[in-house]
């Protein structure tokens, strides 16, 4: 096998042990995130797509060549076989037909596998991206849910508290009304006490000016008969005095 071959052929063995350890259940997007995430990674990121392409580019010539090969070895063992040629002749042809599907199985492998890889490292990028959203809405409904059962108890004790409040209300309402009661009993009390007075003021008024009406009454009676009796007098004298 020349060098070439034998660094395809390890570069094939490299692909299947990481894809190998990409698949262990036990290591989780998250931890590969974690490793993908070294510093180191980030450099080399910048030259991780030229690397990507130009391997991608030396498999496809590597397979086109090992295509060529299978056909040439081929089409020659096809013609050893009808021309009868010697066994040793017809042994080095086999020989290089099998080297030639060895090599092109090898760098179709390696091309698959190779793709296969950049594949499965992106998917599991976003995976982990996935995983890590999740985690972080996981932890926002928990603390969503525990917000909203502070918001129930504290309502649940408000509405206690609003409960006792109303019996409490409701026992010191008859003493409120009571005490609201007395209180307009004794203001109307009080008015009735002063109108009480102000009707005996008014009567006492009343009474004086009733007895000043008949004291004038019979003053009036009095000068009507003194005026009478004066009348009386003057015409006697007046008879007199013509006779």
């Amino acid at each position: 096998m020349t060098f070439q071959w034998t660094a395809v052929a390890a570069f094939l063995y490299a692909e299947i042990v990481i894809l190998l350890l990409l698949c262990i259940p036990i290591i989780s997007p998250l931890r590969w995130q974690k490793v993908f995430g070294i510093p180191i990674w980030s450099k080399i990121t910048n030259y991780w797509n030229k690397a990507f392409l130009t391997i991608i580019v030396l498999l496809i010539v590597l397979f086109l060549d090992a295509v060529r090969e299978v056909r040439k070895y081929s089409n020659m063992h096809l013609s050893e076989k009808t021309t009868h040629a010697p066994p040793n002749a017809f042994d080095h042809i086999q020989m290089k037909l099998f080297r030639s599907q060895r090599n092109l199985y090898i760098s179709g492998f390696s091309l698959f596998l190779w793709l296969i890889l950049r594949r499965m490292a992106s998917l599991i990028t976003l995976l982990a991206k996935e995983m890590g959203a999740q985690a972080t809405l996981e932890m926002q409904i928990a603390d969503t849910s525990e917000a909203a059962k502070k918001c129930l108890e504290e309502n649940e004790k408000i509405q206690q508290t609003l409960k006792e409040k109303k019996k409490c209300s409701s026992a010191d309402m008859p003493n409120k009304t009571s005490e609201k009661l007395k209180q307009e009993v004794e203001n109307l009390k009080e008015e009735l006490n002063e109108k009480n007075c102000a009707l005996k003021k008014s009567t006492h008024e009343m009474n004086a000016v009733k007895k000043q009406c008949e004291d004038l009454q019979k003053e009036y009676d009095n000068l009507t008969k003194e005026h009478k009796r004066m009348q009386g007098s003057s015409s006697e004298t007046c008879n007199k005095k013509t006779l």
